[in-house]
């Protein structure tokens, strides 16, 4: 995706976590506001923005503070789509590629749209021999994930694995580590995928996994 690509009004899903490129997501819609706003881009195949919240809650909440978030977010298409019943849609997304607001606005009704440029995607760049652990650690975890899976489950990684690019690797390590909403957001705006793979690797090390 060219990095000169501008979108206008993109409805905007503010959320409590971070949308990687490339990474799956579920959601569990019953908001008004979202309701409407997922069936609409269901039915015309339209992707929506996720950002990560920095105030305020995915649901609103009386008294609470009004909504603030990242400038920087994921755009993302629906994959999996089911309306078990009125008022309640279960939808699983997928995160495309990044984008950089320059302009938002809220609608009277509560909904958030915005004006975004698309960053340049990831750079394939191979996972070099001192990060390798890295990228053998995420092997193993998925392997043993998907041994796991109960029947009808689906893997929170989609196939298929590029075990050898550090991009990828750095991004789905960030997805699974339970580390803060912020500094995954920070992970997730740096346009270097080695330095980022290369950060997670210090995280991996410090935790104890590798």
């Amino acid at each position: 995706m060219a990095a000169d690509l501008t979108l206008h009004s993109l409805p905007l899903f503010p959320l409590g976590t971070v949308l990687f490129p490339g990474g799956l997501l579920p959601l569990r819609i019953f908001e008004v506001r979202y309701l409407d706003m997922i069936g609409r881009c269901h039915k015309a195949g339209a992707p929506f923005g996720v950002v990560s919240l920095t105030q305020g809650h995915e649901v609103k909440q009386p008294g609470a503070p009004s909504e603030a978030f990242a400038q920087v977010g994921t755009l993302a298409r629906i994959s999996d789509f089911a309306a078990p019943q009125p008022g309640l849609m279960m939808i699983r997304i997928e995160g495309l590629h990044r984008f950089r607001i320059t302009r938002s606005q809220q609608l009277k009704h509560g909904l958030w749209v915005a004006d975004i440029a698309a960053l340049e995607p990831d750079v394939a760049v191979p996972v070099p021999p001192d990060l390798e652990a890295s990228a053998q650690s995420l092997s193993r975890l998925l392997a043993s994930l998907q041994e796991k899976l109960a029947p009808g489950e689906a893997m929170p990684v989609a196939e298929p694995w590029h075990l050898d690019d550090c991009g990828w690797v750095a991004n789905r390590w960030c997805e699974l580590l339970p580390v803060p909403v912020t500094l995954k957001q920070r992970l997730m705006e740096l346009d270097n995928p080695l330095v980022r793979l290369e950060l997670v690797g210090d995280l991996l090390t410090r935790m104890g996994i590798g």
